[in-house]
């Protein structure tokens, strides 16, 4: 069962009730995560449900096919986004938007891995777009409203930038760290 939430997605990810077969199943979106994040789309599910420490059988009992664990791991990955904008609302303006640029980087991350499974024309990719911005958003928009960032900076510019930079090949995690940073510092008003 899914965190109640405070934005409507076209789907959840819906996890068994038993709590054993509950933390089974989080493992497993945790360790496809890792994995696709890793070696893309073509991770081995053998490796998935091992990384896990589960069998291939409860792998496939929560994911009959390759495609329903790539659309868990997609709509798992935007609901956290969603819950972390919700958590952040009562941090600083800047301090909850740049918390939450943080996670969005790891997401971005395991969506590049996984983007030749995602259709991105599918209603259900719009509809997930569409809640993690109704979600997030208003981060943006209050740090904006704080003086912190850029008046003539949109949501959607920054979301792109970050994901131009996080799709980017780097010599090391220094390098893309201190790119990213560079980044949000030009955000910053002045």
């Amino acid at each position: 069962m899914s965190a109640p939430t405070d934005f409507s997605l076209p789907l959840t990810v819906r996890r068994p009730q038993r709590a054993d077969a509950r933390r089974n199943f989080d493992a497993l979106i945790a360790a496809a995560r890792d994995a696709f994040a890793e070696n893309g789309t073509d991770a081995s599910l053998e490796d998935i449900a091992r990384r896990a420490n589960v069998g291939i059988g409860t792998l496939y009992r929560n994911f009959p096919t390759r495609q329903d664990l790539f659309t868990s791991v997609y709509v798992g990955g935007v609901e956290e986004l969603c819950i972390q904008a919700r958590d952040l609302q009562d941090l600083p303006p800047m301090d909850a938007f740049s918390a939450w640029l943080e996670r969005f980087t790891g997401y971005i991350a395991t969506k590049m891995a996984m983007k030749e499974a995602l259709n991105n024309d599918s209603e259900m990719f719009s509809a997930c777009r569409a809640a993690m911005f109704e979600a997030s958003e208003p981060l943006f928009k209050r740090a904006q409203e704080a003086g912190a960032i850029r008046a003539d900076v949109g949501f959607d510019d920054v979301l792109r930038m970050i994901s131009g930079i996080v799709g980017s090949k780097y010599t090391s995690d220094e390098q893309r760290d201190r790119v990213l940073a560079i980044a949000l510092d030009g955000l910053r008003a002045r």
